[in-house]
């Protein structure tokens, strides 16, 4: 069940199907595929499917750096060896929040989680609760941490004479004069509407993204059919689609495609 083809029904599953079954299944609320690039969504998902199989508190459910989010996938391939599930993770495509490889990856996730136990729901998991759990055990290593920091504060503090302590209080006892009065009402007001102007902005050019992500990924799919993937005019697509650097155009390329297929034509 790990290989699944590229033409299993399991790669037609739109985004809004698997937000929403990620959602339902785990309480959260997702509105973008880019949010699961942290792979800690992928762990809870095995974690739900096959109990106690995940040990949940070496994810990091705030992981934002690469640096994060690989520790994560490590988790995650080592789940998957131990149950031997053959799938590679693209681990380096997925933790840069390319829509469409974290998409892909979802489409596979769900197909397969679906496959096991028939796609029953364990109705005796509780999502928040195992997130919870990774949340207290960083917090214990976080209040260790600072414990120690409070020694070693203390300790220096102990070691400066009595009268550079008070200096030091006292500097630190000053509070800076607070700024008030009408302009900075007025700044505040139009710091708020710039804020508000920017979100709406946002908002719009991430539909605008969605929707034409949404136009190349039925233009990839019709490509990969298997009566056009060796057409040339497919191909030549392909090849714009699947371009790994982005500052340089694969236009050229796709053309030269294009233009061998008609030179052996008329040959």
């Amino acid at each position: 069940m790990a290989n699944i083809g590229i033409m299993d029904s399991a790669y037609f599953v739109g985004r809004n199907e698997l937000l929403t079954w990620i959602n339902a299944r785990l309480q959260l609320n997702l509105t973008r595929i880019e949010e699961v690039a942290s792979g800690a969504v992928q762990c809870q998902m095995m974690d739900m499917t096959y109990p106690g199989a995940v040990p949940m508190h070496k994810v990091n459910f705030d992981a934002k750096t690469e640096y994060d989010m690989i520790q994560n996938y490590k988790v995650l391939q080592d789940v998957f060896s131990k149950l031997k599930i053959d799938k590679h993770i693209e681990v380096n495509r997925l933790v840069k929040g390319r829509p469409l490889d974290n998409l892909e990856f979802l489409q596979w996730l769900k197909r397969y989680c679906e496959s096991v136990n028939g796609g029953i729901m364990n109705e005796n998991y509780n999502p928040l609760e195992r997130r919870s759990k990774v949340g207290r055990e960083r917090n214990v290593k976080g209040s260790q941490r600072s414990a120690k920091s409070l020694l070693t504060n203390n300790s220096h503090n102990l070691g400066l004479g009595e009268g550079m302590t008070k200096n030091t209080g006292i500097k630190q006892g000053r509070s800076s004069p607070v700024m008030g009065g009408v302009d900075s009402s007025t700044e505040i007001q139009a710091l708020s509407k710039e804020v508000t102007d920017l979100k709406l902005s946002v908002d719009h050019l991430e539909k605008e993204r969605d929707f034409y992500f949404a136009k190349l990924r039925d233009i990839e799919i019709l490509c990969q059919t298997p009566d056009l993937e060796d057409v040339p005019m497919a191909m030549a697509v392909k090849k714009i689609l699947y371009a790994a650097d982005a500052r340089e155009s694969a236009l050229a390329e796709a053309q030269e495609v294009l233009s061998h297929s008609v030179d052996g034509s008329k040959s």
